[in-house]
């Protein structure tokens, strides 16, 4: 690190369990952010601030009047402009000590892998189930630890899937693929807009702790958060040994 870098990070620094060799860590890592709305939004902010060598912002969709009142990565005046294109943008001007890379196409099953082929780390910011039992599974078969948050309403949560381990679950384990889950949109339900910065900042900072390789992630955890009583739930997932897509990865 260069003396700029040093004071820019020095608060990480101090910390005796991250250091300077875990902020060289962060440095060298890439994460990719799939979704850069509510959660993409504060997840990346600090992905950035912290440090992130590289961050790929994944989004095909434009920024809506609506979307304002919780993706803090937009602003008024990028109403229309691709959400990805407009992160990049706030991101820059945050840390422009790193690389920043927009991507504004559609994700579908032949391009995705390649993405996540190059990433150390994938956040999933998504707001589907198809969507994310897709990059679970990439995520799964290439080795890749993924750090997967959802908000609806006024209840958020988050877990971290960790292929590298023997004893983690993945979120098919959790959510099976032969199984029907309704998706439920903040267009039909509305969510409560510090709530997604919650859960957003909370993979952020698992994110952070993985390229580190410090503490102890939420693998093996799902952590519930209900914001009307602030009221947290942790509760151990357990491994599916019949899971179509993990168990058979440490047979």
């Amino acid at each position: 690190m260069n003396d700029e870098q040093k004071q820019r990070y020095s608060r990480h620094i101090l910390l005796h369990e991250l250091g300077h060799e875990g902020q060289e860590k962060i440095a060298s890592s890439h994460a990719l952010v799939i979704g850069a709305g509510g959660l993409g939004s504060p997840a990346s902010f600090y992905l950035a601030s912290g440090g992130f060598g590289k961050i790929t912002l994944v989004d095909n969709d434009q920024v809506e009047l609506t979307n304002l009142q919780r993706q803090i990565l937009h602003t008024t005046d990028r109403i229309g402009m691709n959400k990805a294109l407009s992160g990049k943008k706030t991101l820059e001007k945050i840390n422009p000590t790193i690389k920043i890379a927009a991507l504004t196409e559609r994700m579908d099953e032949a391009r995705l892998p390649q993405l996540v082929k190059t990433a150390d780390i994938v956040l999933d910011c998504t707001d589907n189930f198809r969507t994310r039992l897709s990059i679970n599974r990439i995520c799964m078969s290439l080795g890749k630890p993924l750090v997967s948050g959802a908000v609806v309403a006024f209840d958020g949560q988050i877990s971290v899937y960790d292929p590298r381990r023997s004893d983690s679950p993945c979120y098919a384990c959790l959510f099976p693929e032969d199984q029907h889950f309704e998706d439920i949109k903040a267009a039909q339900v509305g969510v409560f807009a510090p709530l997604v910065g919650i859960i957003g900042t909370m993979q952020a900072a698992e994110a952070l702790k993985l390229a580190a390789g410090i503490g102890q992630s939420l693998a093996g955890s799902l952590l519930l958060l209900d914001s009307l009583t602030m009221e947290w739930t942790k509760i151990r997932l357990e491994k599916n040994p019949d899971c179509p897509v993990c168990a058979r990865k440490h047979t």
